[in-house]
């Protein structure tokens, strides 16, 4: 496999994906026509070379897919909801150009407000519930004479037990089914262009939904390498210098899982296969078999941001003509 360095994410009836230096979301509307919208991507702690360097890097890419991945969820979920209501529109029609642009500037200045809070309150409950949560269970131990080394191994059961509940209760959630449809046609994409296949809704459909730079991988790494790092704390003296201890260590965490995922992307190594494991494993929890018509978004969100047909073209010597796009 060679990595085409595409990235993206199930969004609500539909796919962004990502590319240098921009990304695509392509949205199934109500009355299943496709919208697309593609926007520069601009990191938003600019372009210092300090946030370029490992584990730095990595910090940076998280916040960031926080940011735009929340982003995208909103722009999606007004997409593929209903269409604005007669009333709004009587009352749009009614204002002056002045007053429409001054409408628009202030539920543009609301929406970066809610988009903020809400990755800061993702951040913080994730941080709570996966980090802090499970060091405070496993601390009940110490009443029956545990030490902390004992404590620290039963943290990384309860955290492993609280992130496999999670995510094997949100995979049986059927409002979220479509959305892990949508995120197994995001992998099948990448899958398809990086095993040298033209990209058409055939060729996706047959590609695997598993892939070694998901999201969920990145995830599932975080709570090993956390797990690993937290050890650091059985010489520290205190509980709460211990906890405080853990919520320093996130960005580090965050930052080495990162550069783990990236590594193994990048290569086709035995060890990188052995490794990665686990995380497609946890794979099959949060992708499911697309259909056809949810392809041809991901296909659409692709396109977008990524010329395929010159990758293929570069990478395994295919000169795919223009009509064979059109084939499926």
């Amino acid at each position: 496999m060679r990595s085409s360095n595409i990235g993206g994410q199930a969004v609500m009836e539909g796919i962004m994906m990502r590319h240098k230096d921009k990304y695509s979301i392509a949205v199934r509307r109500p009355d299943k026509e496709i919208e697309l919208k593609v926007e520069d991507y601009k990191c938003i702690f600019g372009n210092g070379k300090i946030w370029k360097k490992p584990i730095i890097r990595g910090v940076v890419s998280f916040v960031e897919s926080l940011v735009i991945g929340t982003k995208c969820l909103m722009f999606s979920a007004e997409i593929a909801g209903d269409e604005e209501d007669e009333e709004e529109t009587k009352k749009n029609q009614q204002l002056t150009a002045e007053e429409l642009e001054a409408k628009k500037v202030k539920e543009d200045k609301q929406f970066r407000w809610l988009l903020y809070g809400t990755v800061a309150v993702s951040v913080v409950i994730s941080v709570a519930a996966f980090m802090l949560l499970p060091y405070a269970l496993a601390s009940l131990i110490r009443k029956v004479g545990a030490s902390e080394v004992l404590v620290t191994i039963a943290e990384a059961f309860v955290k492993m037990a609280l992130f496999m509940g999670y995510m094997l209760l949100i995979s049986r959630m059927k409002d979220i089914q479509r959305t892990f449809m949508y995120h197994g046609a995001e992998h099948k994409c990448i899958n398809c262009v990086e095993h040298g296949l033209p990209l058409t809704v055939e060729n996706v459909l047959k590609s695997s939904r598993m892939h070694r730079r998901c999201g969920t991988s990145f995830l599932f790494l975080v709570m090993l390498v956390s797990i690993f790092l937290h050890f650091i704390f059985v010489l520290v003296p205190g509980y709460w210098m211990r906890l405080f201890g853990r919520l320093l260590m996130v960005p580090i965490v965050a930052g080495v899982s990162f550069e783990i995922i990236q590594w193994a992307g990048r290569t086709d190594s035995k060890f990188a296969e052995i490794m990665s494991k686990p995380g497609l494993a946890m794979q099959k929890f949060t992708t499911k078999e697309p259909t056809a018509d949810m392809a041809e978004v991901a296909i659409k969100a692709v396109e977008a941001v990524f010329d395929w047909r010159a990758y293929l073209k570069e990478e395994f010597g295919l000169d795919v003509p223009l009509a064979e796009e059109k084939e499926s």
